[in-house]
Order: structure tokens, then sequence, then C-alpha cells
């Protein structure tokens, strides 16, 4: 283990994940720091992973605190320089560590997150057939499911923005380092895998929860960052649109589809009456 690995400490947020869980900390050197924070209250899950992998440790946070409240929890454990923010259904690749160490020296450090490139059904993110020279490229944002950051950069003292429950938090994140004149990269050489949507369990009650938080998270993400006019002018389309789709389903007896677009419309509503976002899946 190289000094840069010596100086990160993993974070992972989980919500009753423990069948998916396991294969993401094997993929991780086990001499590294690993601090899982579970959004429940199943202590069984401490125990098994804390005895199974001694680079653990676990902690019950008893309720869903949410993806960025639950990462901040997990960074305030952290006294490493760097913390490597990931999924449960998240694999990382033999190289995926080297190639970010190789990106840290060509940088000097001169960077606030650097991500790794992302293997999912449909192929590398950035693939090597693309258009992009560089192997290390520097982007706007980079999706939350993993990403290192660099916490002599990255200075809040809330690094989440704890208003969001599920969505954009990372998009967030990365608007409010850019504007800090801060510097995000994707470092193509570096993989992982994403098991999309494997996190959690698959059900209609799951479903139903992120769609009504997309569409909070997406007003209220516009409202802070664009102004009340911008977010106001694409609530009023996303709300058109879901109205149509929720009359098309109840046409044809579509029960899933009308369930889901009552959900994003009641999430639409309460993030415009500015109602926080209170919903938690069972």
């Amino acid at each position: 283990m190289n000094s840069f690995e010596k100086n990160i400490t993993f974070v992972i947020v989980s919500f009753k994940s423990s069948h998916i869980i396991e294969k993401c900390i094997k993929s991780i050197n086990s001499n590294i720091k690993i601090i899982v924070v579970e959004n429940s209250d199943n202590i069984q899950i401490k125990k098994y992973l804390e005895n199974k992998f001694s680079n653990v440790e676990v902690i019950i946070a008893k309720e869903n605190l949410g993806y960025g409240k639950g990462n901040n929890l997990g960074i305030s454990k952290v006294d490493t320089q760097y913390v490597f923010i990931l999924n449960p259904d998240v694999i990382l690749k033999e190289n995926c560590l080297q190639e970010l160490f190789k990106a840290q020296i060509v940088l000097r450090d001169d960077f606030a997150i650097l991500a790794p490139n992302i293997l999912d059904n449909y192929g590398y993110f950035l693939n090597q057939n693309n258009n992009f020279k560089k192997s290390i490229l520097e982007v706007d944002y980079v999706k939350g499911f993993a990403m290192l950051i660099n916490l002599k950069k990255v200075t809040f003292e809330e690094i989440f923005d704890e208003n969001f429950f599920l969505f954009l938090e990372e998009i967030d994140l990365c608007k409010r380092i850019k504007n800090n004149g801060e510097k995000i990269f994707v470092v193509q050489e570096s993989k992982v895998q994403h098991l999309a949507k494997q996190a959690s369990e698959n059900t209609l009650n799951i479903e139903l929860c992120r769609n009504w938080h997309w569409m909070w998270s997406l007003f209220y993400y516009n409202h802070k960052h664009f102004g009340i006019l911008t977010a106001y002018r694409l609530a009023i389309v996303k709300f058109i649109s879901s109205v149509i789709k929720l009359f098309i389903a109840m046409v044809f007896f579509n029960k899933k589809n009308f369930l889901i677009h009552c959900y994003r419309l009641n999430g639409l509503l309460n993030a415009f009456f500015k109602k926080s976002a209170w919903l938690r899946p069972n």
C-alpha cells in the first residue's frame, strides 16, 4: 500500500444493502479504512461486517438520513486527507486506486475531486474510442456513486447539502466546488463497475420514493443555483408532463405508472411550497 492509499478513507452509505455491499468491500484493499453508515437500525449488519472485515467500521444511523447527511456523518469520522465516497453497489477494478494515484502525482494534488471511469451495462462512461485525448479530463461534475474528495480543497463546513435526501447532492457539491474555483477530474484509466439500482431492494415503494425525491431535488437544486424563475419555469413543464402521463395511465389502467406520476407530482408540489424532503422509504 502506497502513501496515497494510506491517506484514503472510504465512506459507504447503505440502506438495507447487505445483499450487495460485501462485493463492494472485497474490491477495496483490506488495509484501507472503510466507514459504512447504515441508514437503518440493523445492528446485525454492524456485527456481521465488523467481524468479517477488520478494516470496516459500521455506524448505525438508527434512521434513514439520506445520501448527503449519511455521507456527512461518515466524513465527520475521517482523519485522512482524502475520502472516497462509494455506493454499496459499486465494485472497484484492480487498477482503480493505482490510476488515481498517478493522476494525483500529475496534478500535484491540485484537485477537489477525482473520479474513476464508470463501467455499466452500456460500457465505460468515457470509453477508449471516444474523442477525448487526455487520460485525465477536467469536468464540471461527476456522479456521486464513486468519487475521491480532497479534504484540503473541499473545506465546506457541510460537505453535502443535507436539505437533499436523494438525488443531485453530488451535482450540488460539484457546482459549489466549481464556484469556488476548484477543479474536478475524471481519470479514464481508473475504473469501477456500477451495478445500478442494486444498492437497495428494488421494490415499488423504493421506486415511488425515488420518483418523489427526483422531482423535489430537481426543483430545490434549480431554485438554489439559478433562481426562483428558472425553478418555476422548469416546474411548470414537469407538472404538465406528469399530469398528461397520469391521465394516460388512468386510461390504460396502468396502476404502477399512475402511482409513479402521483408521487412525482407530490414531490414537485412539496418543493414548490418549500416543504422539506420528508418522504422516506419503508
